[in-house]
């Protein structure tokens, strides 16, 4: 069973998406410029494209140097939908080890870009937005200098609330301490983009991992900002608002070569989100290149997670892209969830603060280690049961292995009634189909949390519920 190696043509959606959970693929939708007068601009020329050649390897410059080389961390591929032509750690991979035909053409060098109209791709709803006066006063506030006497804003005194002071015990004997001063700060408003010691943590890791062109250019040309978000499901679901009226076109890429759709984006005047949740999570290195790192115009939105890291309650993650288009996003925040809660960005904050660039990778290498280990055990118990029943690949990255099972047309059924029957829970491919009425013979199952035993057991089950559906 193949799938050709071209995105998926344009979905006609509604307002609806597909994410309405964290354990949702991950994608990339590449949404045209809107209709009207402003469509009729010709796009812009296709000669700044830094792309990968085939397979896993980084763009290169003109000099022939990576993007990031001096900072980068040497890393694994990269989940389909986070700029890689594999199949990602949780969708499955229908080509095996084909190589896909598909390459995009050599490209001029780069040249200096032109300023981005990003009127064009903004909705009605968030052309209309306004800065919310109250939350630009409560900012101005927290900028000014401690002889500032303010009446105007309206928070509350932190001097009644109960909460005074916190230690939180980190992994190696380490902790993070929020002393009574930060606490009175930790339970107050904070500005909507974010605390700015986080922003900046988090912009100087961007440039150093990705290494985006967009870092230096002029907020006319799409530069490179950053904003926090009540996890990444927060900032994406605020892209689509921000992007997508009731009848849209998107684009959801099936493997294919980052190069090449970044290319198309380029030549057919589209914007890229790249929503990336396990990227993180790559078991071999070098990593592989986001298309954020290929953005040389600007059309790049990247939404990035702590939750497969650091923690899933705390619900913090980061939106990367264009300022005009990420200001519109903040805009939102304003008006809705106001910020993602000061007390969970300062102890992440602190945390960063405390191991550094260089601590924080090391922390991830030891979570992948740990996930690589997992992913093995279960590979030796779907060996060991599913051999003659299934078909899979082991995953590049994630917590999820895909099962293609052998003479099952659709998994719906099997895993939603009879599963249960048998003490087993999968998901059933089919609730990751654009059209979840689609028929899939594949399942996913999870190896974040159970022990190997567990997972023995599990697949034991697995192939005694197939072999009494076959």
């Amino acid at each position: 069973m193949g799938e050709p190696c071209v995105p998926r043509l344009l979905h006609r959606i509604g307002v609806q998406t597909r994410s309405a959970e964290r354990n949702r693929p991950a994608f990339t939708a590449a949404l045209p410029a809107a209709t009207g007068p402003a469509a009729a601009r010709p796009p812009p020329p296709s000669s700044q494209l830094r792309r990968p050649g085939p397979g896993p390897r980084r763009p290169r410059n003109a000099e022939g140097a990576a993007p990031g080389d001096a900072h980068r961390p040497a890393r694994a591929p990269a989940p389909v939908g986070a700029g890689t032509e594999r199949a990602g750690p949780h969708m499955p991979s229908s080509t095996g080890s084909r190589r896909c035909p598909l390459r995009p053409p050599p490209l001029p060098a780069p040249r200096r870009p032109a300023d981005m109209n990003y009127s064009r791709f903004i909705t009605t709803v968030s052309a209309a937005r306004k800065a919310s006066p109250i939350r630009l006063l409560t900012e101005l506030m927290q900028k000014s200098p401690p002889s500032l006497i303010s009446l105007a804003g309206g928070a509350p005194n932190p001097n009644v609330f109960p909460f005074k002071r916190a230690t939180v015990a980190i992994g190696h004997g380490t902790a993070v301490e929020i002393g009574e001063d930060l606490m009175k700060r930790a339970l107050q408003y904070s500005a909507s983009a974010g605390i700015p010691e986080l922003l900046s943590w988090l912009k100087d890791f961007q440039r150093n991992l990705h290494n985006p062109p967009t870092a230096n250019y002029s907020p006319e040309q799409g530069q490179m900002e950053v904003c926090v978000t009540t996890g990444s499901q927060e900032g994406l679901c605020k892209v689509f608002e921000m992007l997508i009226n009731p009848g849209d076109n998107i684009l959801l890429d099936a493997p294919t070569y980052s190069g090449t759709l970044a290319a198309l984006a380029r030549k057919y005047d589209f914007l890229i989100i790249e929503d990336d949740p396990y990227y993180f999570l790559q078991f071999e290195k070098p990593w592989a290149p986001t298309f954020l790192s290929m953005d040389v115009d600007g059309r790049v939105i990247r939404t990035d997670s702590f939750s497969k890291i650091l923690s899933s309650g705390l619900r913090i993650g980061f939106l990367t892209g264009p300022k005009p288009l990420i200001d519109r996003v903040i805009l939102h925040i304003q008006v809705s969830t106001m910020h993602t809660s000061t007390f969970t960005q300062i102890m992440i904050s602190q945390l960063l603060q405390q191991w550094g660039e260089k601590g924080f990778l090391e922390h991830i290498d030891r979570v992948v280690e740990f996930y690589r280990t997992q992913r093995d055990a279960m590979l030796i118990a779907a060996d060991k049961w599913l051999k003659d029943l299934a078909e899979w690949y082991p995953p590049a990255a994630g917590m999820f292995l895909w099962i293609k099972i052998k003479g099952v047309s659709d998994t719906q059924q099997l895993i939603m009634e009879k599963a249960l029957q048998k003490e087993v829970l999968l998901v059933p491919g089919g609730a990751f189909n654009i059209d979840s009425s689609e028929p899939s013979s594949y399942v996913r199952a999870s190896f974040s949390l159970s022990s190997p035993g567990q997972m023995d057991l599990a697949f034991k089950r697995l192939a005694d519920l197939i072999k009494e559906a076959l």
